[in-house]
């Protein structure tokens, strides 16, 4: 079983790696870093906060957009290209195939979201003071590492960037070492960036199961919003929006998963909350996604049982 959702997964992963859009979006990313640095000079004697917090809020909304995107799409291109049935044709469960589909669109997400914290790291490390040939050093190095496995590897180079982009990640974070609380900050967005992904193509893996691209974007993007202001709906004044305006609401927001737990406050990422350390937030956070991703799928692999390809 194993054996058989790896191979969906990682031939998922392939294929979106080999999508423009991924480019462009990481391209976008790029391009927020160095708007951040301009944002930054503008500032006064806030250029770190500046581009941690900007940073960390690029991270994670090209994270979830690459998500809705890759959820609402990869299953439907199967089916539409029709490739869908000599693979369930052979010795593979529905839900088999269903549950490496997202595993796939989760590893693409943790790549992205691993080598543009490595951009954000470098960014924050020049505005903290580092010398520049330090943080150019180890990004030349690791770029020239690349080329030679991609050249060397060449039936498996669309795997490179999985274990490339977390070293890359693991050695700008030493050189970003001046900006120590800074980035703490930028590691532990990334990392709840990663959780509040793993819900969101859950949820767009459930709709796949059983609607069209447009609809799975739409009803996904529409889960993500909510989830994202579940706080503010729960708490409606009943004086300005009626009762049952505000009843309606509250009972919205908790069916919807609160993805409002995956962007906290400043100063609790900065571990500067004393009732809350920051990397146990981050490991509850992990187990609140979990839960609810598992449901999802479990849903979603119950609809995709029952969907007729005819």
């Amino acid at each position: 079983m194993v054996s058989r959702v790896l191979v969906i997964a990682l031939n998922t992963y392939r294929e979106a790696v080999r999508a423009r859009l991924l480019l462009g979006v990481f391209a976008l990313a790029l391009a927020t870093c160095l708007y951040a640095m301009v944002v930054a000079s503008l500032s006064l004697h806030n250029e770190v906060r500046v581009v941690a917090d900007l940073g960390a809020a690029a991270v994670s909304l090209y994270g979830v957009l690459i998500a809705v995107v890759l959820g609402s799409t990869s299953l439907y291109r199967e089916l539409e290209h029709k490739t869908v049935f000599p693979i369930l044709s052979r010795p593979i469960r529905r839900w088999e195939y269903l549950l490496g589909k997202y595993l796939g669109t989760m590893l693409t997400v943790v790549v992205f979201v691993a080598t543009d914290t490595a951009a954000v790291l470098g960014t924050l490390a020049l505005e903290a003071g580092q010398t520049t040939a330090k943080v150019a050093l180890p990004f030349g190095a690791m770029l020239a590492l690349l080329g030679i496995a991609l050249v060397r590897a060449r039936h498996v180079r669309v795997f490179v960037m999985i274990p490339w982009s977390f070293v890359l990640a693991a050695v700008v974070w030493t050189a970003a070492a001046p900006a120590l609380e800074d980035r703490q900050l930028v590691v532990a967005a990334a990392l709840l960036s990663i959780c509040e992904v793993a819900i969101v193509a859950a949820v767009a893996t459930l709709f796949a199961s059983f609607s069209s691209p447009f609809l799975t974007a739409t009803f996904t993007a529409m889960v993500f919003i909510i989830g994202r202001s579940s706080d503010t709906l729960a708490h409606l004044p009943k004086k300005m929006f009626g009762e049952s305006v505000a009843l309606a609401f509250a009972g919205l927001a908790r069916v919807v998963p609160n993805l409002h737990v995956y962007v906290p406050p400043r100063p609790l990422l900065l571990g500067q909350v004393a009732s809350q350390a920051v990397w146990r937030y981050v490991g509850m956070a992990a187990a609140h996604a979990f839960f609810y991703a598992t449901a999802l799928l479990v849903i979603g692999a119950l609809a995709f049982r029952k969907r007729d390809f005819s």
